[in-house]
């Protein structure tokens, strides 16, 4: 897969979240109607075609026991939720999942190659600042990326 784009979209008082039609055709060519949503380490959340999602978690099945293992299966593994397409191309967050991204109208929905990352407006802008902070205090590794 190969999810890219920035789309301001909405999620309803229901806990409805729309998906870019882009990104559900591209799940649609693989056989894929539904996404595993979990939490982010940068108070967003990342959603995972199922594939994708099973080869995360046998990797850390797979990991030597360790602390660092142990929270992500409490903060990544435990939490996820399987999410699948309505209608109109909108999957259901569970109200646990909203209330740690802070998910109320307005929602930013991010492709990330194979997985999409979704947060609030407040949440992606605070995250993009820090991004473009990152990239200011390195520009050697910009530039060794080709851009």
């Amino acid at each position: 897969m190969n999810f890219t784009g920035e789309y301001h979209n909405s999620i309803d008082p229901k806990g409805r979240a729309s998906i870019p039609a882009r990104f559900r055709e591209m799940l649609a060519q693989q056989g894929e109607e539904r996404l595993v949503v979990t939490k982010n380490l940068d108070g967003g959340l990342t959603a995972y075609p199922p594939p994708i999602w099973h080869q995360a978690q046998e990797k850390v099945r797979n990991a030597p026991n360790s602390q660092a293992k142990t929270a992500i299966i409490r903060h990544m593994i435990a939490p996820a939720e399987e999410c699948g397409f309505d209608k109109q191309g909108r999957i259901q967050v569970p109200q646990s999942l909203r209330t740690y991204a802070g998910l109320e109208k307005d929602i930013v929905v991010v492709g990330l190659f194979e997985k999409i990352e979704i947060y609030s407006q407040a949440r992606f802008h605070e995250v993009s600042m820090s991004s473009a902070e990152l990239l200011k205090a390195d520009p050697q590794a910009v530039a060794d990326m080709g851009f």
